[in-house]
């Protein structure tokens, strides 16, 4: 017997995390997130209209751990921009799977608009505009997502680390002498050094975007 008309947007946006986070975005289904709660898959359409609706509350719920209010004034740009992209990370790094969504649904989510226009008033302070704020505000979020990919599909810590590591020296001597490096580096070493990196290219003068 389906449950009566009282399930939430929330409840339904955790269960179809629950199923992501152990299944992966291929797994989503109104039929699985209904078996996850118990109930009968045409129940669900009280709720959502579809797949599409069901995966932007599930986006909406993790960019909603999202703090996005605006760090100290007074620190320097490159620490406040630092922060924010922190907080993104923390959140999306904890369900690896939703990226993709995150990607797809990113114009709808109202919790990563709110991230996107607080990291646009800090570029904005520093000097950034037009197209050169365009171009960091992308850098950025390029560079945390492909981050988070990374740590989830290839971490440094993972096999395809060791596998280079043993390269033939005469083929590949930079990859097998790095990947030797890389196995030494924590996953907040590389995240933060990368960001460190990317920051250290944005200019606000600099009329190619960096």
């Amino acid at each position: 017997m389906p449950r009566p008309r009282s399930l939430t947007h929330d409840q339904l946006a955790s269960a179809a995390l629950a199923v992501i986070d152990r299944e992966g975005v291929a797994g989503l289904s109104m039929r699985a997130v209904a078996q996850e709660l118990g109930t009968s898959t045409m129940a669900l359409y009280r709720y959502v209209d579809d797949r599409e609706q069901l995966e932007g509350l599930v986006v909406e719920l993790v960019l909603g751990a999202v703090d996005s209010a605006p760090p100290p004034a007074n620190a320097p740009w490159p620490d406040r921009i630092e922060a924010m992209v922190r907080r993104l990370r923390d959140a999306v790094s904890a369900h690896p799977a939703v990226v993709p969504l995150t990607v797809t649904h990113r114009h709808r989510s109202r919790a990563g608009l709110r991230w996107s226009e607080a990291v646009l008033a800090i570029l904005t302070e520093a000097g950034f505009e037009g197209e050169r704020r365009v171009i960091a505000l992308r850098g950025l979020l390029g560079y945390v997502i492909g981050a988070i990919q990374l740590e989830h599909l290839g971490p440094l810590s993972g096999e395809g680390t060791v596998a280079i590591s043993a390269l033939p020296p005469g083929e590949f001597p930079y990859m097998a002498e790095t990947a030797r490096h890389a196995r030494g580096v924590s996953r907040d070493e590389e995240f933060l050094g990368g960001l460190a990196v990317l920051l250290r290219g944005l200019d606000p003068a600099d009329e190619k975007g960096g």
